[in-house]
């Protein structure tokens, strides 16, 4: 079974594919994506690497964790499930006027 990733302190000129390449090293790597802003288009500077296995998935967590990528140290976690988000009005909002 697969294990998402966060990778957090990403030099903002990694593509997925660097990241990807970067990854390998510990394993098969299921997907990388970067995080980009909708209206730039710019890295935010974090990102999502999917291991094929959870022990890929740790192996990665200890060889690239604080390790640098383009001399920038990278912070690596197991990624955790989004978090429901209210609307943009507090989600408590009548619909119903």
């Amino acid at each position: 079974m697969s294990k998402k990733l966060y990778v957090g302190n990403l030099p903002y000129e990694v593509k997925d594919e660097d990241l990807k390449e970067h990854f390998s090293q510990a394993g098969v790597v299921e997907s990388a994506t970067v995080i980009t802003d909708r209206t730039t288009g710019r890295s935010k500077g974090f990102g999502f690497v999917e291991m094929s296995t959870d022990e890929e998935a740790q192996k990665a967590i200890e060889m690239l964790n604080g390790k640098e990528l383009n001399s920038r140290a990278l912070t690596i976690n197991e990624a955790r499930p989004k978090e429901e988000r209210g609307d943009r009005f507090g989600g408590s909002r009548n619909r119903n006027w």
